[in-house]
């Protein structure tokens, strides 16, 4: 029976529409990641110049830093079309073959979560990265034949959050590879003073500097606080965006000084209370927290790593006496001396 489509609120997609409204359009208008961008735009320019397709691109990171956007970006920049799809969504080596058999000329193909993808697809993909074709198998049992399609030259971008989990064989055909950090708070708050113009904000520039402290180095949660932000400016004050303003607001909404909200917390406080400071194993934890353990490990543990709040360990996560100071526990016995 097939599954009845998914229906989102106009809130929703209200939503949606505005996070695309805020996405920069070119590569000048992308703040942050300088080497990233110096390196793609001698590719692109190289590329443009010759008339050929961009080679493929690897974009690795944590989610929320601009892996889509840049996508997008070096489509506009080349002037060629943008498809896109996710791992998750190609099951079949037929969805595959659609989706390359349909490409025009020197396109860009988009592939986010690229690490999801089942493994039995990953080969169809290595003909058509390397020498532009597609085997196809024709018929069944001793009639079967193979035809090879040609296929247009094409830029297959991949984003991942998760590098280790792509084979060799994927990741190293790949021209050009890149891993996104998390962003510094002077180039979050370019972020939030440019958001806040497309979205007719007014904003100080101390209200901005508040919002990026807290946006935990990631453009995608410095732009959702903006919005929420903005909210309570209009409805308990003047409208404007200002330090006071955005602290009072942030403070609303649970997200303390270090860019950790309920979540992040209570991660901590189950590591530090729940299992005395741990170590403690991820899908443990994920059980004691009621998350994911894909969305901890994805999500909230690569902040809390970079903020030296828990550490890894052979035998599990552990907090730092950093983490106990943040929550005002006393730490118990010897732990790391973060």
């Amino acid at each position: 029976m097939t599954p009845a489509p998914r229906i989102q609120a106009p809130e929703a997609l209200a939503d949606e529409e505005l996070d695309r409204s805020l996405r920069p359009r070119r590569l000048v208008d992308f703040v942050g990641q300088d080497a990233l961008k110096d390196q793609l735009a001698v590719s692109i320019a190289a590329a443009a110049s010759r008339g050929e397709a961009l080679d493929h691109v690897l974009l690795a990171g944590p989610p929320g830093l601009g892996k889509t956007s840049l996508a997008q970006i070096v489509a506009a920049e080349l002037d060629v079309p943008f498809v896109q799809t996710a791992g998750p969504a190609l099951e079949r080596k037929g969805d595959v073959a659609a989706f390359l058999t349909a490409l025009e000329p020197r396109s860009v193909f988009f592939v986010d979560e690229i690490h999801r993808l089942p493994r039995a697809l990953e080969e169809t993909f290595y003909p058509a990265m390397e020498d532009r074709c597609l085997p196809i198998t024709v018929g069944q049992g001793a009639g079967a034949r193979v035809v090879t399609l040609e296929l247009p030259p094409f830029t297959l971008i991949g984003a991942t959050t998760r590098t280790g989990l792509l084979t060799t064989p994927l990741r190293d055909r790949f021209g050009i590879q890149h891993r996104l950090e998390h962003y510094g708070a002077e180039d979050l708050a370019r972020i939030v003073r440019r958001s806040a113009r497309l979205l007719d904000v007014a904003v100080e520039d101390g209200g901005a500097v508040a919002i990026a402290q807290r946006s935990r180095g990631t453009p995608r949660v410095a732009n959702r606080l903006l919005k929420r932000v903005r909210d309570y400016a209009e409805v308990r004050d003047r409208g404007i965006v200002t330090a006071p303003v955005a602290q009072a607001a942030l403070d609303l909404l649970q997200v303390d000084e270090e860019g950790l909200d309920r979540l992040d917390r209570e991660i901590l406080r189950a590591i530090c209370e729940k299992f005395s400071g741990g170590p403690v194993g991820l899908s443990t934890l994920a059980v004691a927290v009621g998350e994911e353990r894909d969305t901890i490990e994805d999500v909230y543990e690569p902040y809390l790593l970079q903020r030296g709040l828990i550490e890894r360990t052979p035998r599990g996560r552990a907090a730092t006496r950093r983490a106990y100071a943040h929550l005002g526990l006393e730490a118990p016995g010897p732990l790391s001396l973060l």
